[in-house]
């Protein structure tokens, strides 16, 4: 006898697909802030583990942990601020003067190669007159309202989304061994053994991309910030913090460096910007041709090519945050890719 349909089967799975579509759409405004909360976590694991291993208790060393990683994001953020609020003064200072009796042009300006002529001619036009110099800047403050009021809600935002994210990490540091069980009968489960496998990986993928990254691209920033001091750069510390956070993006940071050359061009310190271009040079090329892809590619088991292209597409697609999802998502790619190989293989037992 033919029996019919499992009725009770199919309603469970469908109150199981509405359950979770709805509890994507109630907490879809806080994913950036989960998804940050996990890549914390799971790069400072280690850390978690070792400091309960020495006996701290589960709550006591989320409480430590999430401190910490407050003060490792509030308090670079805190110097910035505090050095951009000094830098302002003397920005408002310059604009006054500039309203008041113009700027002249600099001497080098009209040396410049192809662009020297057209340049000096644009400053003694716009920049020269006061009356001129007036007009161009009410145009740029302006802009410059609209500009900083986008900035205003968008740190707004981030702020939000480090709260919560840091709230997650708690949580995340107390209860993770019973969330880690309870994930892991799940997926054994749901997809079998190589659930298990996979997940590794890309827990692998995104502490090995946290490593490559980030305290790569925060070395490179301590190396140039010695050089920058030495050089007699103007505003060191900033050009230090603005190539640690932008070397965590490949070719991030000889952006920062060039510019710091050029600034050293300005005012006549020729050697100086040569030295410190050819410096920058060789700290990024051993970062990432040697640095970088030992620490990436041999723990997550990932081509660095395949690394590479998943650090950029995951940052087209998901933002900054997507620079560790990136790898982690091609991980798993991969994961399935070899097994699916290994299966097809002749010689491959059942």
């Amino acid at each position: 006898m033919k029996s019919g349909p499992d009725y009770q089967l199919i309603a469970r799975v469908a109150l199981v697909v509405a359950a979770v579509l709805l509890a994507g759409w109630v907490l879809w405004r806080f994913v950036p802030a989960l998804a940050w909360a996990a890549v914390l976590g799971i790069a400072t694991w280690p850390l978690r583990q070792w400091l309960v291993r020495r006996g701290a208790g589960p709550a006591t060393t989320a409480a430590l942990l999430t401190v910490l990683m407050a003060l490792a994001i509030l308090v670079p953020f805190a110097v910035i601020g505090f050095e951009l609020g000094r830098e302002a003064v003397v920005v408002v200072q310059a604009v006054r003067g500039l309203q008041e009796s113009g700027l002249p042009p600099p001497d080098w300006i009209a040396q410049l190669p192809l662009v020297g002529p057209s340049a000096a001619a644009w400053w003694q036009d716009h920049l020269v007159d006061p009356e001129a110099a007036k007009e161009l800047l009410g145009r740029a403050r302006s802009i410059g309202i609209v500009h900083w009021t986008r900035i205003g809600s968008q740190l707004a935002e981030r702020v939000t989304i480090m709260v919560f994210a840091l709230l997650g990490l708690f949580f995340l540091y107390r209860d993770g061994p019973r969330l880690i069980e309870e994930s892991t009968t799940i997926a054994d489960r749901l997809f079998g053994p190589p659930a298990r496998r996979m997940g590794r990986d890309a827990v692998n993928a995104v502490r090995a991309t946290v490593n490559g990254l980030v305290l790569v691209g925060f070395g490179e920033g301590v190396l140039l910030g010695f050089a920058y001091l030495a050089a007699g750069l103007p505003h060191p510390i900033l050009f230090a913090f603005a190539t640690g956070v932008l070397a965590t993006v490949p070719f991030g940071a000889p952006l920062v460096f060039a510019i710091a050359s050029l600034m050293l061009v300005t005012q006549s310190k020729v050697t100086a910007s040569i030295l410190i271009f050819l410096f920058g040079c060789v700290v990024v090329f051993v970062a990432d041709h040697f640095i970088r892809p030992v620490l990436i590619g041999s723990t997550a088991r990932i081509p660095f090519l395949w690394v590479l292209l998943g650090i950029f597409g995951g940052l087209e697609t998901f933002g900054l945050v997507g620079l560790f999802l990136g790898p982690a998502i091609i991980s798993v790619v991969l994961a399935i890719w070899r097994d699916a190989a290994a299966a097809a293989r002749p010689d491959s037992g059942p």
